[in-house]
């Protein structure tokens, strides 16, 4: 089995809707850490699981500087966040999501 690990920052807003009161309803932001696991029992033709750049550019390159309530169809969770990512990668086994410093959600296919 091949793996690979591709880390990135997101910059992002996003404004939870929750069912308590929370000043997370407001509109705010973070610096997303964003890690996305890949594996794969053989390599593509060029060698590879996925290239590093195009796990990038599906995740980065779409919700980079974004409000995450406009992007993305769901209440934008770090763990609804977490699974998406995961959804759209292929190969992708496990995402974590870190929203701030202590603050981590993790997506794995089972």
């Amino acid at each position: 089995m091949y793996y690979i690990t591709k880390t990135m920052e997101i910059a992002g807003c996003h404004q939870l809707r929750l069912s308590y009161e929370s000043k997370c309803e407001r509109l705010h932001g973070h610096n997303w850490i964003v890690t996305v696991h890949c594996k794969s029992r053989e390599l593509n033709a060029d060698g590879m699981v996925m290239d590093f750049t195009q796990v990038k550019e599906r995740i980065h390159g779409y919700l980079d500087h974004g409000n995450f309530n406009e992007l993305l169809p769901f209440n934008p969770t770090a763990e609804n966040l977490a699974r998406w990512i995961c959804e759209q990668v292929p190969n992708c086994y496990r995402v974590e999501v870190q929203e701030s410093e202590g603050n981590t959600a993790i997506y794995e296919i089972e």
